[in-house]
């Protein structure tokens, strides 16, 4: 096709805006007919219960993200993608695996993807597949996948868990990751009226310095910042014995300031 695109364009260059109008025309119906698809997709998954354990962020690209203007499930990504290190990630509670896929599985030897949910590994080998990206099915509570990583991602999932098993995972996180490891995560704050944002969440944070508290105890360095969107107050962390990103030792940036 593109061979074929290129001669008629050759013999007859004034075709050039003809041609790619017709393009943009099939990708406007393309685009149109994709979002609409995907919307009625996420309306058999959230508007009929039972609530899907996790959230197929295809939805996101092609109908959310257009429809609300929200780029909140771009900075998981973007900020987990921070602490790597080019070498092996665990991702944990990894859901249909979009991130594992798209964030981190280029920058990274291997990564291996989690979850206790059967749909979300299913989902995750048919949408998100890499050569480098294996997806287990494990309960992090009781059978974390072992091994030593530079990065284990903790995404959009500690809440999950309740306080005890927050701090029983943390321990065992700490023990598979490498000495210059990093812990990354994103989680919410808890609703101004103290109501659940989801059915599933065991415990949700109060603020900042209340999700710090949790990983004080077991690491030597901790950053936790906000971002502020009308729907959810975000929370993201970086926890580590070592260097952290932004930190005034951190290679892969630097700073100064003038008075």
């Amino acid at each position: 096709m593109k061979r074929l695109i290129k001669a008629i364009l050759q013999r007859t260059a004034f075709a050039k805006p003809l041609i790619e109008q017709l393009f943009q025309i099939e990708t406007a119906m393309a685009r149109r007919w994709v979002s609409s698809a995907h919307r009625r997709l996420m309306a058999v998954q959230c508007a009929f219960p039972p609530e899907p354990e996790h959230f197929d962020h295809h939805i996101d690209l092609f109908y959310q993200w257009l429809a609300t203007r929200n780029s909140l499930w771009l900075e998981r990504g973007v900020f987990g993608s921070l602490a790597l290190q080019g070498g092996h990630v665990l991702e944990l509670a990894c859901g249909d695996g979009f991130n594992a896929r798209n964030f981190y599985s280029l920058r990274s030897k291997h990564v291996i993807a989690c979850d206790f949910d059967p749909k979300a590994i299913e989902d995750g080998k048919r949408k998100n597949s890499a050569p480098n990206v294996e997806f287990v099915l494990a309960d992090i509570r009781t059978a974390m996948p072992a091994g030593k990583f530079e990065t284990i991602v903790w995404d959009a999932a500690i809440e999950h868990f309740t306080v005890e098993e927050i701090d029983r995972i943390l321990k065992d996180i700490k023990a598979r990751l490498t000495r210059d490891g990093i812990l990354s995560g994103y989680t919410i704050v808890e609703r101004p009226d103290g109501t659940k944002s989801l059915s599933h969440h065991e415990y949700e944070f109060k603020s900042k310095e209340d999700l710090v508290r949790f990983f004080t105890p077991h690491f030597r360095n901790v950053t936790v910042f906000e971002t502020i969107y009308p729907n959810r107050h975000n929370l993201y962390f970086w926890v580590g014995d070592s260097t952290l990103p932004f930190r005034s030792d951190w290679a892969k940036a630097i700073s100064e300031c003038r008075e």
